[in-house]
């Protein structure tokens, strides 16, 4: 009776070890990348957060200044210029690249070869951006460059793309549009493939014209891949670095100053403190846009 008693008490206790050990079987799959997020995004966040309330320059002990940092770029005209500039650039992009991306994207649903068009839609997203924004400004030129030699081929005046301000805006816009549009495409493509073709057969069966199966039917249903494309438009064009730093130089007059560079400054200032804040008022600024962004179109769906 006893060794059958102790043998129960085994069983037992190693169920117990085999129902723990399952247990903590996810904890340890998923380890690794909580592990790595930890290490290099959640601590440089909050420690970007700790630096926002500091002066440091780098070296020596953090010098705690509450909200001076802040309290300077919410006065500063060269914040709100930056911004500005951004928010421009914002609706010289987004608008343009969600209606240019849904209309390839319905273009290409039955396309033969969408293979091929998709590898060069996809093309300038994946070319060194650097080699791209020295042919632009080849074509840009003033003097020398293809656009205006075939404005002026067609009797049209010549364009100061790269010196005049408003002009400026526009060439880095077409920029990032060129470079951003076919990935837009590929991800409507993909929402695009979601929608049964059942719905569609049924409409023209009712009487619905092409426009009104694109507008009832197409739109409402990839509005939720059209808020990710408007999502991922808005934080490539506050994150603008590059494209204005090669193109332009952020001028002329600081008109293409984008709030990546002028966050670029405080970093080549040394200013780490100045630039943690200001890297936390952009976050909080692209997520109210995006989510306001998000809800127009979801109010879209709903109705």
């Amino acid at each position: 009776m006893a060794t059958l008693t102790e043998a129960t008490a085994t069983r037992r206790s190693a169920h117990r070890v085999r129902r723990r050990r399952v247990k903590a079987a996810p904890y340890l799959f998923v380890a690794p990348f909580v592990l790595v997020f930890a290490a290099f995004s959640a601590y440089p966040i909050f420690f970007a957060l700790q630096l926002s309330f500091t002066d440091w320059h780098g070296a020596g002990a953090l010098k705690i200044t509450g909200l001076a940092n802040y309290r300077y770029l919410l006065t500063s005209p060269d914040f709100w210029q930056s911004m500005a500039t951004s928010g421009a650039l914002w609706l010289l992009v987004v608008p343009a690249q969600v209606l240019l991306a849904l209309t390839i994207a319905v273009a290409l649903r039955k396309a033969r070869f969408r293979g091929v068009f998709s590898a060069a839609l996809i093309a300038p997203f994946v070319t060194p951006l650097v080699a791209m924004a020295q042919v632009w400004i080849i074509l840009f030129d003033q003097d020398f460059g293809a656009v205006n030699h075939g404005l002026s081929s067609i009797g049209l005046p010549t364009i100061g793309w790269l010196t005049t301000s408003a002009w400026a805006k526009v060439t880095v816009a077409l920029l990032v549009l060129w470079r951003t549009t076919g990935y837009a495409v590929i991800l409507l493509m993909a929402g695009l493939s979601t929608i049964p073709q059942d719905v569609y057969e049924a409409a023209r069966i009712d009487g619905a014209n092409a426009w009104q199966q694109f507008w009832s039917i197409t739109v409402p249903l990839v509005t939720r891949t059209l808020s990710f494309v408007v999502v991922i438009g808005t934080l490539t064009v506050f994150q603008l670095f590059a494209e204005p730093y090669v193109v332009t130089g952020g001028g002329p007059f600081n008109a293409t100053r984008t709030a990546g560079l002028y966050l670029y400054k405080h970093i080549t200032n040394s200013d780490l403190g100045l630039g943690a804040a200001n890297s936390m008022l952009l976050v909080v600024m692209v997520l109210a846009l995006s989510l306001a962004s998000i809800r127009l179109l979801r109010s879209r769906e709903d109705s």
